[in-house]
């Protein structure tokens, strides 16, 4: 289905982006369901811009109906809920049928990995604005995103990013640590060499991002986000930064007890989009492993004592 979209490693080459009602065809599809099937479709208006909530899943009946239940709860007038599971066998597909009469578009299937769950639903989201909500997170009131919109220009303002917690796995009271650490109302664009400075599940995304540079590279198994936004470095759109803690995320994942791994692929992805010249990331990288194994050394250390 989207072998036609998917992303060319040549990043001034744009693929075609295309959106849809309904994902094509396919003789593995487990189940579908939701208001589209029921013939209710969203729009946008001036006045409040559709705002499309989409979360990939597999597997995750354990945390999925708290997410759900975060993102239905919400105050803002016009928004779109949509799940693309890859095809679960855990219970999974009874949560989602349980709300299909409020979700707007779910469906089950086997995908190619995170990424390609992610275009799918990009393809099929019809908002303005899309965010992204792993199985798991949750939105931390339910007035956030009327929150997030508040004063937000949608001819100008390509990405909207608040604030995260990053908490606990199976304690969600426990605030880890947050992103930014610090706010700011100016967002510096250098920021990204080091990291992902603007955190996933609190970024509105303008459609026109998707539009201009494509969909997500299924070639990466944990920076797809990240890859997503250096491809725009060299012309940076305008960001509102916003001082509101938008989403919880979960501790676990498929970049769990991998570091090294997400820190390759993002060395990779940078020198891909040469967002700097290569003596330049040679050296951000070596400092980024250089505080990756001065902390790492320092908790076996208190480990010990």
């Amino acid at each position: 289905m989207l072998a036609n979209n998917l992303l060319i490693s040549n990043i001034h080459v744009k693929p075609r982006f295309e959106r849809m009602l309904f994902p094509a065809h396919n003789l593995q599809r487990n189940n579908e369901g939701g208001l589209r099937t029921e013939g209710v479709f969203k729009s946008s208006n001036p006045e409040n811009p559709l705002v499309s909530i989409l979360t990939v899943v597999f597997n995750g009946a354990e945390f999925i109906e708290r997410t759900m239940l975060s993102i239905l709860d919400q105050d803002y007038e016009n928004l779109e809920f949509i799940v693309i599971d890859g095809g679960s066998t855990d219970g999974t597909l009874d949560i989602l049928q349980r709300y299909g009469h409020v979700i707007d578009y779910w469906v089950s299937e086997p995908d190619k990995g995170i990424s390609d769950a992610f275009n799918k639903a990009v393809m099929l989201s019809a908002g303005d604005y899309l965010n992204f909500q792993g199985a798991g997170d949750y939105l931390l009131s339910s007035h956030v995103v009327t929150e997030m919109m508040e004063g937000v220009d949608a001819e100008h303002d390509m990405l909207v990013c608040g604030r995260i917690q990053r908490v606990s796995e199976h304690d969600d009271k426990q605030v880890l640590w947050v992103a930014p650490k610090r706010y700011t109302s100016k967002f510096n664009k250098r920021s990204l060499l080091f990291r992902m400075s603007l955190p996933h599940q609190a970024l509105f995304t303008h459609k026109k991002m998707f539009e201009r540079y494509g969909l997500f590279d299924i070639d990466n198994s944990f920076c797809m986000d990240y890859e997503h936004l250096l491809r725009a470095y060299r012309n940076f759109p305008a960001v509102k930064l916003k001082d509101i803690f938008f989403s919880a995320w979960r501790e676990g994942g498929v970049g769990t007890d991998r570091t090294l791994e997400v820190l390759k692929e993002y060395g990779k992805i940078k020198i891909k989009n040469k967002v700097a010249p290569g003596f330049i990331l040679m050296l951000i990288e070596r400092w980024i492993l250089f505080k990756y194994y001065t902390k790492r050394s320092l908790r076996l250390f208190r480990a010990l004592q």
